[in-house]
């Protein structure tokens, strides 16, 4: 690991192997300050533009899945408007959320697909949490992320996806391939922050 920024009043390093930059962990927030940012949050299921946005995953997630597929929001937040978008649509989705519904029963079973909306940036260790997904996936699952991914078109000081102290970690597009290849995933990139992976099918 090497250092690679300072932004506000945080240090970052990067992995000189996948190019993941991530926070310190000097410098993580306590549960308790992660939970009341959370807070400030205005995620509502009902909000037509809150729901506009998840749409960039849902609607092309849902052309890839067949008809009764199984799936978990992963990572669901105070209201998940995601699941409820995808019910409508037919799907069955329960949730999990280490915060809001950390019920661990939805992580003992396997899923067509799996969405992870605007919470990859949260993970303190992005390897545990793509060993969780993967085993959570079943053969030929598809694994739906939502996360904006840094390409150094700007200063990363002035990104505003840096100014936010709950986000940890940062994805680049060779990231994404390089954990697709690590996992022997099919990766899609149908969006600038929407990536799709696909587990392979039983042979």
């Amino acid at each position: 690991m090497r250092p690679f920024a300072a932004a506000h009043g945080r240090r970052y390093l990067e992995c000189p192997v996948c190019g993941l930059v991530y926070l310190d962990p000097a410098h993580r927030p306590a549960p308790e300050a992660e939970l009341a940012h959370y807070g400030t949050h205005r995620n509502d299921p009902a909000d037509p533009g809150y729901r506009a946005f998840l749409d960039r995953l849902a609607a092309p997630l849902v052309e890839r899945l067949p008809p009764g597929a199984e799936g978990l929001d992963y990572g669901s937040g105070p209201g998940p408007a995601l699941a409820a978008m995808l019910r409508e649509r037919g799907f069955a989705v329960e949730v999990w959320d280490p915060f809001f519904a950390p019920d661990p029963a939805p992580l003992g079973r396997a899923y067509d697909f799996v969405t992870c909306t605007e919470t990859a940036e949260h993970f303190f260790s992005p390897a545990h949490e793509l060993r969780r997904l993967d085993a959570l996936l079943r053969p030929g699952g598809w694994l739906g992320v939502m996360t904006e991914l840094y390409t150094g078109e700007r200063a990363f000081g002035e990104w505003r996806y840096a100014r936010d102290p709950t986000h940890v970690c940062f994805y680049r597009p060779e990231t994404l391939r390089w954990i697709a290849e690590r996992r022997g995933w099919a990766l899609e990139l149908p969006a600038r922050d929407v990536a799709f992976f696909r587990k392979p099918p039983t042979a």
